[in-house]
């Protein structure tokens, strides 16, 4: 396992370092396109529990509108922007984690982090999510992503916990490629939020 974790790493860091410099050009493009689209920054950052539930920023390009309309605020479905749809769909949002990774707070395969505030309702099994680096894509992610109700998407996170190896993390590589090509599983229920986690019966 260790021999696992320290050779994950390195990878980690060579494929971040690289893909940072032959994406730059698009990175900019976009940070370019989220800016003139509306106001506020180019960046959405939030605190995520990491490994072990070590609390970081993540980062990703902004999707939504920070500004209201006619006073009113404005739900997910309203916020989003033209360049944020296309940035969601071909998962260019994403490339900023780059710097996550580099960083060492997230990994390249992994259960996606969540939200901070879904910890208190994590079951002990649930939990278990958090003793691998949390990742740009998982299992979940290509075994149905937002079409699975959340204690669809912690099974197989506990899963990949139980499972890691390289082999398996190249699988799941090869299949995010596939998927975010396809443009399958990306959105639950054709929206491109999920509801809310608040807890569950499953133990």
């Amino acid at each position: 396992m260790k021999t696992y974790i320290i050779t994950k790493r390195i990878l980690d860091f060579i494929f971040a370092l690289i893909l940072l410099i032959v994406t730059s050009p698009i990175m900019i493009i976009a940070a370019m396109a989220v800016k003139l689209e509306s106001n506020g920054p180019i960046l959405f950052t939030q605190k995520r529990p990491g490994k072990h539930g070590r609390i970081f920023r993540i980062y990703k390009f902004r999707t939504m509108r920070t500004e209201t309309y006619d006073s009113r605020a404005l739900n997910d479905i309203e916020r989003i922007t033209k360049v944020g749809s296309f940035l969601r769909r071909t998962s260019i949002d994403e490339l900023p984690q780059l710097f996550n990774i580099l960083r060492g707070e997230m990994s390249f395969i992994g259960p996606r982090p969540l939200l901070v505030g879904y910890l208190e309702y994590y079951s002990p099994r649930q939990m278990r999510r958090h003793e691998v680096m949390p990742g740009i894509s998982g299992w979940a992610q290509v075994n149905g992503r937002n079409k699975l109700t959340w204690e669809q998407k912690f099974e197989y996170d506990v899963w990949y916990v139980d499972n890691v190896s390289l082999i398996l993390d190249l699988k799941i590589l090869w299949l995010t490629i596939y998927k975010v090509f396809i443009r399958k599983d990306i959105n639950q229920n054709d929206d491109y939020t999920m509801e809310e986690f608040t807890g569950s019966k499953v133990l």
